[in-house]
């Protein structure tokens, strides 16, 4: 069975298993979901939706949040984690997309990743998740599982990337990386492999 064949098998195999694909952090638009990937960076889902209802309600646009005071942005989003840098980011963020976005959130990963602390895993989950265009989010997960099926062999963000898009089915692909959240988490975790009720067990080298 050649790799891509596999690669079919198992998003088959993850749509059986998790039917909805969707994204496990909460937002009501391209901004929100963009400020909020910004907070998961070393910081659980779980952590960022408690603390995004008190800062979206305060700033919920790129308008509001391009004239907040750091420091209020800081208070607000403490329990993230390294919340200094991303407060500033954040702020830098809301400012630049009204300076040179006409306010909207741009919807290339070459235009995103120009925003202060947006990072390719980020321009792919907002290009995918609310643009709707082909994305491989190279989370930890999607890295770990791509490297223990024999997709790739390396743990290079953005060699995993180009990798599996060559690999993907273009509408499948970001979808694929939210169910390999949802099989990292549930299964195929980084402290053990419950291989005995994998799915895709039966074409993955390590169950062998």
């Amino acid at each position: 069975m050649d790799k891509k064949t596999r690669v079919i098998k198992a998003v088959e195999a993850l749509e059986k298993l998790y039917p909805d694909a969707i994204c496990s952090l909460d937002y009501a638009d391209a901004f929100q979901l963009l400020i909020a990937t910004r907070l998961s960076a070393q910081c659980t889902d779980a952590r960022v939706n408690i603390v995004t209802p008190a800062l979206f309600g305060k700033y919920p646009t790129a308008a509001a949040m391009a004239k907040a005071e750091v420091a209020d942005v800081e208070q607000l989003i403490k329990t993230c984690g390294l919340y200094k840098t991303k407060a500033k980011d954040l702020v830098g963020i809301a400012q630049m997309i009204m300076s040179d976005f006409d306010g909207r959130v741009p919807d290339t990963i070459e235009q995103l990743t120009k925003l202060p602390g947006v990072g390719r895993k980020t321009a792919n989950l907002v290009c995918g998740d609310v643009y709707g265009k082909p994305a491989v989010v190279t989370d930890t997960h999607f890295i770990r599982l791509c490297n223990r099926l024999g997709f790739v062999k390396t743990t290079d963000p953005l060699k995993v990337e180009n990798a599996m898009r060559k690999l993907l089915p273009p509408d499948k692909s970001n979808d694929f990386c939210h169910r390999s959240v949802l099989f990292g988490r549930d299964i195929c975790t980084a402290r053990k492999t419950y291989c005995e009720r994998c799915p895709l067990s039966e074409f993955c080298p390590t169950n062998k």
